[in-house]
């Protein structure tokens, strides 16, 4: 400590003019220390604007591929949903066509079983009419009327009427009658049933279909006409023996 220092008690000591001056160095560079950071970091951050503001933008040759690949995903995703849209209507569009096929069959095959029914209906009633039709009556008339049928079946001309002008001038309609008189029966082979046709005669003019007994009214009938169609064009011509 200096020699020449103050130390009375109870009072400071008088600061010197040295002493004046170190403090007001020391408060100085205090200030000074304090104001260089504040200044420093205004510089820095006016400098770092500054770098900021002036540096050129740059721009990265890298695909980004995070990017790339979510829009990829997307894609695939709508492609995906497209093809089984299309996959739905398609099975939709079959679908459709098999039932319409179906639906067709069964109408083909209802059509099918009708038209079988009604042909079964038909043929019934055909049958039913022709069994009708070729009723006749056990009589002279009956005769006459299958003995026609059978002749147009078989393309034999002749009428009702032409036929029973004959037979009753033959036999008076009796289907046993047998000539045993003219010349045939002189010659073994008489005139028999209803329109006096001898056995020669009847088998030679047979109609098919019809009974080989020559005493069988429509088979003699019918062999008769046939005979006469042959030489005479129709028994309609025929007015006398024959």
């Amino acid at each position: 400590m200096p020699k020449n220092m103050n130390t009375t008690p109870g009072r400071s000591p008088k600061l010197t003019k040295v002493r004046k001056l170190t403090i007001a160095g020391v408060g100085t560079l205090g200030a000074a220390v304090l104001a260089l950071p504040m200044v420093s970091g205004n510089a820095q951050n006016t400098s770092t604007d500054a770098a900021v503001s002036t540096a050129p933008v740059v721009y990265s040759d890298q695909p980004i591929k995070n990017v790339k690949a979510s829009i990829t995903d997307q894609l695939a995703g709508a492609e995906l949903k497209t093809q089984a849209i299309a996959a739905k209507q398609a099975a939709d569009a079959a679908a459709d066509k098999k039932a319409a096929a179906e639906a067709a069959a069964k109408k083909k095959a209802a059509e099918e079983r009708s038209a079988v029914l009604a042909a079964s209906r038909s043929t019934q009633r055909i049958e039913f009419q022709t069994v009708a039709a070729t009723t006749y009556s056990n009589n002279l008339d009956g005769w006459i009327r299958e003995a026609l049928s059978i002749m147009k079946e078989k393309g034999i001309p002749g009428s009702y009427n032409g036929l029973h002008k004959n037979i009753m001038r033959e036999s008076s309609g009796n289907p046993n009658a047998i000539n045993d008189w003219d010349i045939n029966a002189i010659n073994g082979v008489p005139s028999k049933g209803l329109l006096q046709v001898i056995p020669p005669t009847f088998k030679a003019y047979h109609v098919p279909g019809t009974s080989w007994n020559i005493y069988d009214p429509v088979a003699n009938i019918t062999a008769a006409a046939n005979y006469a169609a042959d030489r005479y064009g129709s028994i309609d011509n025929v007015n006398s023996a024959y």
